[in-house]
């Protein structure tokens, strides 16, 4: 048996080496046809030096992909091309004047500048599919651009404008009124079926916006099967939940109060009959949703107060153009944070929160922890139903990120220092260092923001 994958390991090169003479090549100059418009300039590079062949779900398997030692490593290849980033909806999107994800903007901004795809064994047999300057160049001025246009802040520094992180807006826009009623809502047990637990238990202002368990307790004792996002900053999030099954923070707060394992009521009317003996309440709430309560008003105040929770940490006041506000060694710590491909999916206002990412792309992380698959462990699949979204989850915002452990979906992860390693290992492929890891600790560090002007602890 030996002797047969000693075999198999020198025949692979040969076999690569004729198909690399067999297959033609990929180069193409017809991007340049569209020289007065960026995006068709891009989504022609993107099909001509055929990125598509292993970035896109709908591909097909190419015949030298189904012979013997080759196809294997192939096939391997093109899902793992997929998982970490499917390009056709951005193709599709570029080609008919739509926006594009800030995620995969910054992605294949970081494959040009990095010049990290395609592999070399890809490259070998496609002669012609390695980015030149001139496409490059195109790439990054496109980026720059869309970023500009659409995805940078107004309080950010003209000198970090183009970071693919940006700094936290001053506020969002609400009503004061729905936010002070959404406030006492927030921390209203009432919500719940036995009066015993409210948003807060499980998202408190004072411990990060979580509750610092793995697996949050419900009504009745029972426990919750994924850990409990941060409520901070959440409204900056393109969806809520880890399998995005909300769409937005009023979607969001209807689930929890009748999710029988968390608040456990049976229903907003049964709700909203409570709040309703509550005269004082009644009357305040009646001044700014004449309706009344039901699940919409009800939903809505609370969403209207989260859209309050932002925390402006010294990250920002960096990107703002304070040079002073980070130490070398933390900028030392952005840096690795950004080579190290993290600035790619923790992108964006809330460095986290704009796309789904496979969990484990370089191997399996669910083999590794060891505790058999749950329904938690579903991630999007569980709304669409799309095999290709089984073990995709909503990408969790970095803000804050020291206070608000534990970590991964799962909550099997207690300390940030695992978390990157785990990270590193699982979705890119590296053993990063203890002397990185520490730098980027320091980084990281910068995120914790202020709430009502205190740090939060």
């Amino acid at each position: 048996m030996l002797n047969t994958i000693h075999c198999k390991k020198a025949c692979m090169p040969f076999g690569l080496l004729v198909l690399a003479l067999l297959l033609p090549s990929c180069s193409s100059s017809e991007y340049k046809q569209y020289a007065d418009n960026q995006a068709k300039q891009v989504a022609s590079i993107i099909r001509k030096n055929g990125c598509l062949e292993c970035h896109s779900a709908t591909a097909k398997v190419p015949f030298y992909g189904k012979l013997p030692l080759i196809g294997p490593v192939v096939q391997a290849d093109m899902k793992e091309g997929t998982r970490y980033l499917d390009l056709t909806d951005m193709v599709n999107a570029l080609d008919n004047g739509k926006p594009v994800s800030e995620v995969d903007l910054a992605k294949v901004e970081n494959t040009a500048l990095s010049g990290s795809m395609p592999p070399i064994k890809y490259s070998g047999m496609h002669w012609g599919t390695n980015l030149n300057s001139d496409e490059k160049a195109v790439i990054i001025a496109w980026a720059k651009d869309v970023r500009k246009k659409n995805f940078t802040t107004p309080t950010v520094s003209d000198e970090f404008a183009n970071e693919p992180v940006q700094p936290l807006m001053a506020f969002l826009p609400t009503d004061s009124a729905k936010v002070a009623l959404g406030f006492e809502l927030y921390h209203d047990t009432r919500l719940s079926g036995d009066n015993t637990i409210a948003c807060a238990t499980c998202h408190g202002l004072n411990t990060g916006g979580v509750d610092r368990k793995q697996y949050s307790e419900g009504i009745n004792g029972q426990f919750g099967g994924v850990n409990a996002p941060t409520v901070y900053n959440a409204a900056l999030n393109i969806v809520q939940f880890w399998d995005g099954r909300a769409a937005d923070l009023k979607e969001q707060a209807a689930g929890p109060p009748l999710n029988p394992v968390e608040m456990g009521s049976l229903s907003f009317d049964e709700i909203s009959a409570k709040l309703a003996e509550d005269k004082d309440l009644s009357e305040r709430f009646l001044k700014v949703y004449p309706e009344g309560f039901n699940q919409s008003t009800i939903t809505d105040a609370i969403a209207e107060f989260e859209k309050t929770l932002l925390t402006p940490s010294r990250f920002d006041k960096y990107l703002m153009g304070d040079k002073n506000a980070l130490t070398a060694e933390e900028l030392e710590g952005y840096r690795l944070f950004k080579d190290n491909k993290c600035a790619t999916c923790h992108t964006g206002v809330n460095m986290g929160g704009q796309s789904y990412e496979y969990m484990g792309i370089k191997k399996s992380y669910f083999d590794y922890r060891g505790t058999g698959l749950t329904d938690g462990d579903n991630g999007r699949f569980a709304v669409t139903k799309n095999e290709q979204d089984r073990h995709k989850f909503k990408t969790p915002t970095l803000r804050n990120v020291m206070i608000t452990p534990p970590y991964m979906h799962d909550g099997s992860i207690t300390s940030v220092e695992d978390a990157i390693r785990i990270m590193h290992q699982f979705q890119i492929g590296k053993n990063i260092s203890d002397d990185e890891t520490a730098k980027i600790v320091l980084f990281l560090n910068t995120l914790t923001g202020e709430y009502e002007g205190k740090l939060l602890q």
